[in-house]
């Protein structure tokens, strides 16, 4: 499974390395979620709402503030996902992406992205609270369901995007492509997880090996590199959702991507050609 998975990956990493540009993207995610949340924090101190303090969490503002910050940080994380995918679907079609062109082209489906992150925020939001009530048993239910809701919507920016789908039918578009290509082998959406808990470890050890010696520079650059490799990762998975995507749509796979990676991880028993 790693190997197909490190394949996929250094497909995905060829595409990026046209457009090294793309990688500020997940930085401009981080920095715009930091702002939103700074700004959600200022309106609770003003309203007197203290979230360290449990007696203020089941209150009004806090719930209302809760609810603000849960759809505004989904809306940054949505639309800054369409950038990337708008991106690597420009790179596909043979153009040449810019952060500027994939921002543009985000934003021009807005009307598209806000409603499928408001729906996604709030299935986690029931989940969360179904797992929290529910105790052991409840949580095994729910990570379970939360597995298989990331599964099948895997596909639905892309598909709201280039479809120009309300979130509901982008759910069902996702979920058809899922069971026309995919069948049952998760291979790659597997795989990226586990490929980035391997390439964590080393920073983790650094950590790690700063704490316990108090040496803050190790600190530093452990988490340095975790950042690193979650900017590299979020870029190779919107690269790696849109290939899979135009494959599920067209049969064909993307420039740049082989014959055999693509059958070989969607499990697709067809014989696909490969756009030029």
């Amino acid at each position: 499974m790693l190997s197909k998975t490190w394949t996929l990956a250094k497909s995905s990493w060829a595409v990026i390395k046209l457009d090294r540009e793309l990688l500020v993207l997940p930085i401009l995610n981080a920095i715009s979620s930091l702002v939103f949340f700074g700004f959600v924090w200022v309106l609770a101190n003003s309203a007197g709402v203290d979230f360290t303090n449990q007696n203020s969490e089941g209150s009004g503002p806090a719930i209302l503030l809760g609810v603000l910050a849960l759809f505004g940080l989904s809306i940054i994380s949505v639309y800054f996902q369409g950038a990337l995918v708008y991106g690597a679907h420009e790179r596909f079609m043979g153009g040449d992406p810019t952060i500027s062109s994939a921002l543009k082209g985000a934003a021009s489906k807005l009307h598209r992205l806000i409603p499928w992150a408001i729906l996604t925020a709030t299935v986690g939001m029931i989940l969360r609270a179904f797992q929290n009530r529910q105790g052991m048993m409840g949580r095994i239910v729910a990570s379970l369901l939360d597995t298989a809701w990331k599964v099948l919507t895997f596909l639905v920016v892309p598909a709201v995007m280039f479809e120009d789908l309300g979130p509901i039918e982008g759910v069902k578009r996702s979920s058809s492509l899922f069971k026309k290509t995919w069948g049952e082998n998760l291979t790659a959406r597997v795989g990226f997880g586990l490929l980035g808990l391997i390439a964590a470890i080393p920073a983790i050890a650094l950590i790690a090996v700063g704490v316990s010696s108090g040496f803050w520079l190790l600190i530093v650059l452990g988490v340095l590199l975790i950042i690193a490799l979650v900017v590299v990762l979020t870029a190779l998975t919107a690269v790696f959702q849109t290939a899979l995507y135009l494959y599920a749509v067209n049969g064909v796979a993307p420039q740049g991507f082989e014959i055999a990676e693509i059958t070989t991880s969607f499990g697709h028993k067809g014989n696909p050609t490969i756009i030029r």
